[in-house]
């Protein structure tokens, strides 16, 4: 059995509709996985493989998915099946069908507010994932300040010194973590569920004008790391902020901590990419230094 009739076994054990025929069309799905449209009958399929080793990463990208949907708040592809065959590893999605912009972003700041308001009783998640292609610890705790040193800003600053951005970064991360609780003074979030990679290349709005979200990193966090990380590449609109802070406004720290929120994808991208994202982790490192004075 070839993994294409796998994954159509799969997809009608899941869902009760036959794939009768390969009907299988490339189409553009990231720098990391092979992606296709699958066409059955009468519904069409987003599918997406990789190498077998990446099974967890789909297995991830699935139950986070599917835990956005459940939120019934933000509309997220719902995944249907996931899973390993012929030496191929694969997630079939919901396909879905893109539209224009229009009135959106409004709509989209209003459901991510609500979707912020369903939380956990501490930080972090069921499951490990990845953001991009870099693992991402979430280990459950109680305390947010923690969970962000050492899960998220001092996982990447280790990472950093290990792919040779040691030097500078490490003497600046080290002095960071030593001063990160000067950043929380008066502030305790709470575990909120987020998306964990809110860029702009991680939503659209569909043929019936209502926003999506997908490719997440899940887990329950600081609602403000999703914010600024919609600030990072480009901005979401003011339509989308005016909504998000009149359904759920943010502290007034969050114009300090969103740079040190993005400062980990900044660190991450440099593990990733390296290039002018070492020099931009520094600035923003350093930037950050100087709003506490240290």
């Amino acid at each position: 059995m070839t993994f294409w009739n796998h994954i159509h076994a799969a997809i009608e054990q899941a869902t009760g509709i036959p794939v009768l025929a390969h009907a299988a069309t490339p189409v553009g799905g990231g720098s990391i996985n092979n992606a296709y449209r699958l066409q059955a009958q009468g519904v069409d399929f987003f599918v997406k493989t990789n190498r077998p080793e990446l099974a967890d990463m789909f297995a991830a990208e699935a139950e986070g998915l599917n835990e956005i949907v459940n939120t019934g708040t933000v509309h997220a592809p719902q995944a249907i099946c996931w899973g390993v065959a012929d030496q191929v590893s694969y997630v079939v999605l919901e396909y879905l069908k893109f539209g224009h912009a229009g009135k959106a972003m409004a709509t989209l700041g209003e459901q991510l507010a609500a979707m912020h308001r369903h939380s956990a009783e501490q930080f972090g998640w069921h499951r490990e994932n990845t953001i991009g292609a870099t693992r991402q610890i979430n280990d459950w705790r109680d305390d947010w300040l923690n969970f962000f040193r050492d899960q998220r800003l001092g996982f990447q600053f280790e990472l950093a010194a290990r792919n040779g951005y040691g030097g500078e970064l490490a003497r600046l991360g080290d002095r960071l973590m030593a001063s990160l609780d000067r950043f929380f003074a008066g502030y305790s979030p709470s575990a909120s569920l987020l998306h964990g990679d809110l860029w702009s290349g991680n939503y659209a709005v569909l043929e019936d004008g209502q926003p999506v979200i997908f490719d997440p990193a899940v887990y329950y966090g600081d609602r403000e790391a999703d914010i600024a990380m919609t600030e990072l590449f480009g901005g979401f609109g003011g339509e989308f902020y005016a909504a998000y802070n009149a359904s759920y406004p943010l502290d007034e720290g969050y114009q300090i901590r969103k740079r040190l929120y993005n400062l980990y994808h900044i660190v991450n991208h440099t593990n990733l990419f390296g290039g002018g994202y070492h020099g931009q982790a520094l600035h923003m490192a350093e930037a950050l230094l100087a709003e506490v004075k240290c």
